[in-house]
């Protein structure tokens, strides 16, 4: 079971790279990254799920939207800290002054969003060398904030498949929005 959550938060990573870059070219950006706009990405994803799920209907779209964007914070929560590490985006000690550039005013920005609070204290005591007994610590409520996580995308994808048809629910799986 976590091998298939890694494989498909690591398929919605490779989308969303690919998509900055597809953002990017469109906007005559050269792949730095520069003329990567978070809000711009966020909008593709979700004209593409409404696409996929066949959503003509704005009325329809108005109502799943909301929960389809829940599952994808949920989804996010749940492992976009991590995995931004493995791409090396990780706030890792040292000053890191543009970390929070595009916070939107405290929102989460970009892929991996905000290490959690919990996320924080864990790296900041592997950082720091510190006793085992603090590190073990600062894992064991990464863990339970990592378990209340898993418990609130369960809830979101549920919330979600109950308004969508079988053939919605299909496609759904396919993007990764439910299991």
């Amino acid at each position: 079971m976590k091998m298939n959550q890694l494989l498909a938060l690591g398929g919605v990573a490779a989308a969303l790279f690919l998509g900055a870059g597809s953002v990017s070219a469109q906007n005559g950006g050269g792949g730095g990254g520069g003329n990567f706009d978070p809000a711009q990405m966020q909008q593709r994803i979700m004209d593409n799920a409404r696409e996929q799920l066949g959503l003509t209907n704005d009325t329809d779209w108005n109502a799943i939207q909301p929960l389809v964007q829940k599952v994808m914070d949920a989804r996010r929560d749940v492992g976009g800290g991590g995995m931004s590490r493995l791409f090396g985006r990780g706030n890792r000690g040292g000053n890191n002054n543009n970390a929070n550039a595009n916070n939107n005013g405290g929102r989460r920005g970009g892929f991996g969003g905000t290490p959690s609070p919990e996320a924080e204290a864990l790296q900041k005591a592997i950082d720091d060398n510190a006793p085992t007994a603090q590190v073990k610590a600062a894992l064991a409520k990464y863990h339970a904030s990592q378990k209340d996580k898993q418990a609130k995308l369960v809830q979101a994808q549920e919330n979600l498949r109950k308004v969508l048809t079988i053939k919605q629910e299909a496609q759904a799986a396919l993007l990764g929005l439910v299991e």
